[in-house]
């Protein structure tokens, strides 16, 4: 068998696995159900997307906190949860109540030049523990990224992103923590789990 032959079997391989794999893909994003319903509401992000909000379950229609930002932004603390793995993940919805395009501040990144490298966050959140007198900031990955939702560029008037936060667990003794957010005011929010 020669070499060319052998390189072009691989090719073909790949590509049918890879074929499979996105037939799979769609099968999976199906409608499932018939329900063509859309979304009451969206949101505007920057084009390069951004990561997406982590699943949040086990959450409450009432939200633990809601902080007023500027220019109109609300964020609402919908659940805190200390996971399994030593971290607290703080999911909550950011929204427009201005009766315009809100461009979102860049202020939430925090001024860390690694984090504002990696551009739009809101990995300038901090988790403040006043009895054990430390603070938490926003956890990053091995590139330096923020473990929190990215690229929120602008907001709609009227829309709402999920987004998400990922801190290092305070100890467990520590069940309400300050939530810190740059243009935001604070908020005292309990911690489960």
């Amino acid at each position: 068998m020669s070499i060319r032959f052998t390189s072009k079997a691989r090719r073909g391989m790949v590509a049918t696995a890879v074929a499979a794999g996105l037939a799979l893909g769609v099968a999976g994003c199906g409608s499932g159900g018939g329900d063509d319903k859309k979304p009451d509401t969206t949101a505007s992000a920057s084009k390069s997307g951004g990561s997406d909000p982590s699943a949040q379950e086990g959450q409450s229609d009432e939200p633990l906190a809601e902080l007023k930002g500027s220019n109109g932004l609300l964020l609402d603390i919908t659940s805190a949860a200390r996971d399994a793995g030593g971290f607290v993940t703080v999911n909550g919805t950011l929204r427009n109540d201005a009766d315009k395009l809100v461009v979102v501040p860049a202020a939430l990144s925090g001024n860390e030049t690694e984090i504002i490298r990696n551009g739009p966050s809101l990995g300038g959140a901090t988790l403040v523990d006043s009895k054990g007198k430390k603070r938490y900031y926003v956890l990053r990955d091995t590139d330096g990224r923020p473990l929190t939702t990215t690229g929120i560029a602008t907001i709609k008037s009227g829309d709402e992103v999920s987004v998400f936060m990922q801190f290092p667990a305070p100890p467990s003794t520590t069940t309400e923590v300050s939530f810190e957010l740059p243009t935001f005011s604070v908020a005292t929010i309990k911690i489960s789990g």
